[in-house]
């Protein structure tokens, strides 16, 4: 992509919002590097060099502009990705910067050596995965120190750094100025006082209000709320050392900036990536709608207005737990699924206490639902849910604590499709739609779910939605 530099040009000097986050650039007459989207005077073309990520620019000798701050660019799609190998190791890179795993892990778990894993990032990003993981925790923390009253400790534990005196030396020799300096150069009255707030930008449109319309007729009572404009939920994650974290998360839009406001208790610092990161995945954050519309406005030919570009699919924060909603939800209604849902969070959840009215307790792990005593349709059973269903989640749980699914970002969706539908009582349509929203597959159809057509139809004509079956589903849910 970085070697046609005449488009690149083209596309930096018009702003386009659509390549931000796709290409970084490196002006050689200030030494820093910016956004497509930067509004600083325009350099000369021969003054411009174009990179692939961040980190490219920054292994190049470049420090990030203050004015666009690159660490706010969206990223890239599963689908966007020339390598999904490499992809896939940098999304896990970016959602793990604290936890300490190594390299060897990291590639364990891709299926490959961390040997072949540095030779195809060097080839696709021109970085090492190590380079690439030290500019993720460099930005997180220039976010943090820009946006935040969080000392500079905090800032440097928060980001992943494992010492202050490492941080410190990293980031003066990386940015040319210490992090107080840059504090200094930002200064401005920021206060909190149990929360922190950050911004995670997207590549517009957004339809916000149709995402919200979706997630709040799907909330658990406790769990989650969505209230004037905003979603908010509890979080229960683990931090490197397994000691679990608890805290809660509200999220709110700002359209102007293109982005979204997070706001996170201070006691999710120790997890900060990784709950951004889940926050990237539940609001489709990555996505393209550019590249998506591309394809699926052959869906106005059927009726106008019926595909919507900057239409997202939402994803989830807690993937057992919109799996049980999702199990929970075969042959009733939405609404009557939350209501369930949210019985069994009353009785087997564990309360919290949080500064948001609305947001009681975590969600019961897997663990908690394998150790209840008696049959499990007996204890669901007295909170209206039936036991085919009962039996259902007990064996999703299983497979959940055995190891034998997995949704994490490595997963193969069609492969683990395959696995749900070995649990009694999954069908396709559950699947389909666990792999939607828990796994990011974009190409996920449901087709009884949408308007006047028969399944058969609606399949025929879907077949033209590749690769984006599931925005394909997003907007037939928004049409009706």
């Amino acid at each position: 992509m970085t070697d046609n530099k005449d488009a690149l040009y083209a596309a930096f000097k018009a702003k386009d919002a659509r390549f931000d986050g796709r290409f970084f650039v490196g002006v050689s007459s200030t030494g820093i590097y910016c956004r497509p989207v930067c509004k600083a005077k325009q350099p000369k073309p021969e003054n411009c060099t174009f990179y692939g990520t961040a980190a490219a620019a920054e292994q190049a000798g470049y420090r990030p502009c203050l004015l666009c701050r690159p660490e706010l660019a969206p990223g890239t799609s599963i689908t966007d990705a020339t390598a999904n190998l490499v992809y896939r190791a940098a999304r896990m890179l970016e959602e793990s910067s604290g936890s300490g795993q190594s390299l060897a892990e990291l590639a364990g778990r891709l299926g490959c050596t961390d040997r072949h894993l540095r030779r195809v990032f060097a080839a696709e990003y021109h970085v090492s995965p190590i380079q690439y993981l030290q500019t993720c925790r460099l930005l997180l923390a220039k976010n943090l120190l820009t946006d935040t009253d969080l000392s500079v400790l905090e800032v440097a534990m928060a980001a992943g750094f494992g010492s202050l005196r490492r941080f410190n030396g990293l980031f003066k020799k990386q940015y040319k100025l210490s992090p107080t300096a840059l504090r200094k150069r930002n200064a401005e009255e920021k206060k909190h006082k149990d929360n922190i707030t950050l911004s995670l930008s997207y590549r517009p449109p957004y339809l916000w209000d149709e995402m919200l319309h979706l997630l709040a007729g799907r909330t658990i009572a406790g769990i989650e709320a969505v209230k004037n404009g905003e979603y908010m939920r509890t979080v229960h994650m683990v931090n490197a050392d397994g000691k679990p974290i608890y805290g809660w998360v509200r999220v709110g839009h700002d359209p102007k900036r293109h982005a979204l406001s997070v706001t996170v208790s201070d006691t999710l610092l120790p997890v900060l990536p990784q709950v951004l990161a889940r926050i990237r995945h539940l609001f489709d954050l990555y996505c393209d709608p550019g590249a998506v519309h591309e394809t699926l406005r052959v869906m106005n030919d059927i009726q106008p207005g019926l595909c919507v570009l900057g239409a997202r699919v939402p994803g989830c924060f807690n993937a057992f737990e919109m799996a049980v909603q999702a199990v929970l939800g075969q042959q009733i209604t939405v609404k009557a699924a939350s209501t369930l849902a949210s019985r069994i969070v009353q009785t087997y959840g564990m309360p919290i206490q949080t500064s948001i009215e609305e947001l009681t307790h975590i969600f019961p792990l897997p663990e908690d639902l394998l150790s209840l005593e008696g049959a499990i349709e007996d204890r669901f059973g007295v909170l209206g849910v039936t036991a085919v269903r009962s039996n259902t989640i007990y064996e999703l749980a299983r497979a959940f604590v055995q190891g034998e699914i997995d949704f994490d970002l490595p997963a193969q969706p069609e492969e683990e499709m395959t696995k749900l539908m070995a649990i009694r009582g999954i069908g396709s349509w559950t699947a389909q739609y666990i792999a939607m929203r828990a796994m990011e597959w974009p190409d996920a159809f449901l087709e009884t779910d949408a308007g006047p057509y028969t399944s058969e139809e609606l399949l025929k004509m879907a077949e033209a939605w590749r690769p984006w079956r599931s925005y394909a589903t997003i907007n037939l849910w928004n049409a009706q």
